[in-house]
């Protein structure tokens, strides 16, 4: 495995812990965080500056950060610990 990816892994279970500190004290509530995600992904979708040689599969590896993040903060709102695993396999099930 690519130790890159290694590396976000681990970033992005750091994010998504800090996003439950984040609802656990009652700075932002589980929508307001999905809508700023929500808004991330459309803005990556939707990137002007993209090199237009850049396939589809490469603009879904783009964004499976922000789907992560997506998924992570709705489990843990749902009071459910899921593994980065478990979470990285439903982002590409549930591909929009």
């Amino acid at each position: 495995m690519n130790t890159a990816n290694l590396q976000i892994e681990g970033l992005l279970v750091a994010v998504s812990t800090l996003m439950e500190a984040l609802r656990a004290r009652g700075a932002l509530t589980a929508a307001e965080i999905d809508g700023a995600l929500a808004e991330a992904e459309a803005a990556l979708l939707a990137d002007p500056e993209r090199p237009p040689e850049l396939s589809h599969a490469h603009v879904e590896a783009i964004c499976f950060p922000v789907r992560y993040l997506r998924l992570a903060n709705r489990s843990a709102g749902q009071g459910r610990v899921e593994s980065f695993t478990d979470l990285a396999a439903r982002v590409g099930r549930e591909k929009p």
